[in-house]
């Protein structure tokens, strides 16, 4: 009886486990929204520059947690390579690739981000007004530079 008891709580724990992880997590609702390539190329007053900017921040310190524990990942395989067998050369490579692939991503957002910041700063204060007094919308993001 208690060989059955046993059985059904680990089924039950196992099927409550499958459906937990077969849903997807949703991402946060800005992420979802947010369509950066869209917003970069229609990006013509300072607040949209900053929320491309915000975006690749965000992306940015994603890449680098990533990095971060591809690193702890491969000092482990380094350390500890007798435990992961033949296999442990394929993992220590394919871990630094990653590691190096997302500083690398880092790195590009980080800059993205620099870019649309200067962006946002020169229509700041480049952006000429017309003779009603307002705003006058820049034709091309090269006439910020």
């Amino acid at each position: 009886m208690m060989k059955i008891d046993k059985i059904i709580a680990t089924t039950f724990s196992l099927l409550s486990f499958i459906v937990a992880v077969s849903f997807p997590v949703p991402a946060t609702a800005e992420a979802e929204s947010f369509d950066v390539d869209a917003a970069s190329r229609n990006a013509v007053t300072r607040s949209d520059h900053e929320a491309v900017a915000r975006y690749y921040d965000n992306a940015a310190v994603e890449m680098h947690a990533k990095a971060q524990e591809q690193k702890r990942l491969l000092e482990q395989y380094e350390d500890k390579s007798y435990l992961y067998g033949r296999e442990a050369q394929d993992m220590l490579a394919h871990t630094y690739a990653l590691a190096r692939k997302y500083e690398k991503e880092t790195q590009a957002n980080t800059r993205e981000a620099a870019l649309h910041r200067q962006m946002a700063a020169q229509l700041e204060e480049n952006t000429p007004l017309t003779p009603s007094g307002s705003l006058q919308k820049l034709s091309t993001i090269s006439d910020l530079h």
